[in-house]
């Protein structure tokens, strides 16, 4: 497929990732070929979220070869949201993509997401079919429920990690959770603001290699904690 190189839009892509150390050089190297196809001012983020495997070391590898990648690691495990709130810090460009590392998603699909860019200051993808199992699917879908009830959110995927922002909307935003709640605080203050949001259909891949920790109680907990929190400051 040919894609038209945007030379008026400039995006960091960053990727959160805990203990993806089968997946994160698969994911740079067709980040690396892609990227440069739609876009001539980009930079690569690897936000490794305290990996106990080789996730840092790999990706290190990479930018120690392209100067276009850099590596923000946490010493400890932090959390989802808090990798994301260091993606978005460290982050330079006039554009702010992100996806997580464990290639559920087709980074060539970002061109899906670029024409609405002009009109929008958020676009996010929206997983046709997800390929989760059952369990974390009600969990989700119970959870978007909860978010329309108590902020009147209206949208297709809550979490899929497939977004872009304006990066002067997303970095005007105080972003506080640590947790999964990371992507409703996102819309939902988006939302709160008046920003324009956009949804695009993608696809979404089993994971292949590594663990999924969205289901862990204790992933669980924090989400519940963050919404509690985030409920009583919009109330």
């Amino acid at each position: 497929m040919n894609h038209q190189v945007m030379n008026n839009i400039s995006i960091s892509v960053f990727f959160p990732c805990y203990n993806e150390g089968r997946n994160i050089g698969k994911l740079l190297t067709n980040t690396l070929n892609f990227i440069p196809k739609i876009c001539s001012d980009f930079e690569v983020i690897v936000v490794d979220d305290g990996s106990r495997d080789d996730t840092a070391e790999i990706a290190h590898i990479f930018s120690q070869k392209d100067p276009r990648v850099k590596v923000v690691s946490h010493g400890r495990n932090k959390g989802y949201g808090f990798a994301l709130r260091t993606g978005i810090e460290n982050s330079n460009k006039n554009y702010i993509f992100f996806t997580d590392g464990d290639n559920q998603f087709d980074i060539t699909e970002l061109a899906k997401l670029l024409p609405h860019l002009q009109d929008f200051d958020i676009v996010a993808g929206f997983r046709i079919k997800r390929k989760d199992n059952l369990v974390r699917r009600l969990n989700a879908k119970s959870f978007k429920i909860l978010i329309q009830i108590l902020f009147g959110l209206k949208i297709t995927d809550l979490n899929c990690a497939f977004k872009i922002f304006k990066s002067k909307s997303v970095k005007n935003m105080e972003l506080k959770s640590s947790g999964a709640m990371i992507n409703a605080e996102i819309l939902i203050r988006a939302m709160k603001k008046g920003y324009k949001m956009k949804e695009v259909g993608i696809n979404h891949y089993p994971r292949q290699w590594g663990t999924q920790t969205g289901g862990n109680l204790r992933v669980i907990i924090r989400a519940f904690r963050d919404l509690y929190k985030m409920r009583k400051e919009l109330k």
